[in-house]
């Protein structure tokens, strides 16, 4: 076992040649400050947050590999309608990685600091794909006591963001909600949180084995976005719920306008006199993922109370508050092993990490195929 003075970490470099470089840099780990702490990291997710970082819209079936086995590079060519948006980062090698867990090795003299010495924690504040992070106390979480790190890896990015969904809904005066790609490992937090919270949730999927996934775990209003009656299926569903939010992963085509489509037949079918400007039943949604990079298309037929915008969690986050987040964090950490559990398909070292046939299963995010790295695996 190293000292946890220096240790690898991955990163990320897209040079103005236009060819993207994964590799493994050898990085000295810094002291740890008053209030700061090393921890060895032993768990970190690959959520799509980390891929658009890591990989974005590169173009993989042109990478090659080339390196040591303990130190391979990975390289891929990456779209010329790309470069020119991603200008600010270009020739900049970028460690990745959002969340994580692990185990303090060191400490600095504060009493809070040392009293987390020796305990398994979760942080968040990015370059998780390293073997060791230096981190200030209030970003890390001591994990419940027989809470390894695997479990408590995921406690940031997807159970905030189920609670940051439910939450934004309430202080919007919505009474239910829709969320798409829904048998994800989010989507599947959400339902938990839905169903212990009493929230009726509407799940778009597009197969009927995602719709397995979810009626499995409890839930009860799921339409498949491929089926011939989708929108005779999502309009009931609407009617009976009453939802009129809705947060969409997938962001291009037809889905977020057929979902006010929706909404708006549904409104209609129970109002209780006709407006030739459409319901006044406000309807909103939220995109917060690009699953489906085209345009997002909106065929104006659904009144005119509605809006599309963008939703993300750091600045839903800084809107709460701090008292809010120690409140959501505090529930998160109660429940890790229950409704926040999540699950993966395989744990990958650094190495491994850039391994192309690991790269091929894991850049595709299919539901169910989730992974986990582990910096420190021997």
């Amino acid at each position: 076992m190293s000292d946890g003075k220096t240790g690898l970490q991955l990163r990320s470099l897209l040079k103005k040649s236009g060819e993207l470089e994964l590799s493994l840099a050898n990085v000295p780990t810094p002291e740890p400050a008053e209030d700061e702490v090393v921890v060895r990291v032993e768990a970190t997710p690959i959520n799509p947050s980390d891929l658009a970082l890591l990989i974005g819209p590169a173009d993989m079936s042109t990478a090659k590999v080339s390196g040591t086995k303990d130190q391979p590079v990975v390289t891929a060519k990456m779209p010329e309608a790309v470069m020119r948006m991603a200008a600010g980062r270009l020739d900049q090698s970028l460690p990745v990685g959002n969340e994580g867990a692990g185990t303090v090795i060191r400490s600095g003299s504060s009493d809070a600091a040392k009293a987390l010495m020796g305990k398994t924690v979760s942080m968040i504040g990015g370059a998780m794909y390293s073997q060791y992070r230096t981190m200030k106390v209030r970003d890390v979480m001591e994990l419940p006591a027989g809470t390894t790190a695997a479990d408590g890896a995921s406690w940031f990015v997807n159970p905030l963001t189920a609670l940051g969904m439910t939450e934004t809904m309430r202080r919007e005066n919505h009474k239910a909600l829709v969320h798409t790609a829904a048998a994800s490992n989010l989507g599947q937090m959400l339902n938990k949180v839905c169903i212990k919270d009493g929230i009726a949730l509407v799940n778009i999927v597009r197969s009927k084995e995602q719709a397995d996934i979810l009626h499995k775990i409890g839930a009860k209003y799921v339409v498949d976005s491929t089926a011939d009656s989708f929108m005779d299926d999502l309009t009931s569903a609407l009617v009976e719920t009453g939802a009129t939010i809705a947060f969409d992963a997938i962001g291009g085509g037809k889905l977020a306008g057929q979902i006010l489509t929706c909404m708006e037949a549904a409104a209609n079918k129970t109002a209780k006199e006709y407006s030739r400007y459409g319901s006044n039943v406000y309807k909103q949604v939220y995109i917060y993922g690009g699953l489906d990079t085209r345009p997002t298309e909106l065929s104006r037929s659904f009144g005119l109370s509605w809006g599309v915008g963008g939703w993300l969690l750091t600045p839903f986050l800084q809107k709460i508050g701090p008292a809010e987040i120690g409140k959501l964090r505090q529930r998160v950490a109660s429940e890790l092993k229950t409704t926040f559990a999540s699950h993966y398909t395989k744990v990958v070292s650094l190495q491994e990490a850039l391994d192309l046939s690991n790269i091929d299963v894991y850049n595709k995010r299919s539901t169910g195929e989730k992974f986990l790295i582990n910096p420190n695996k021997d």
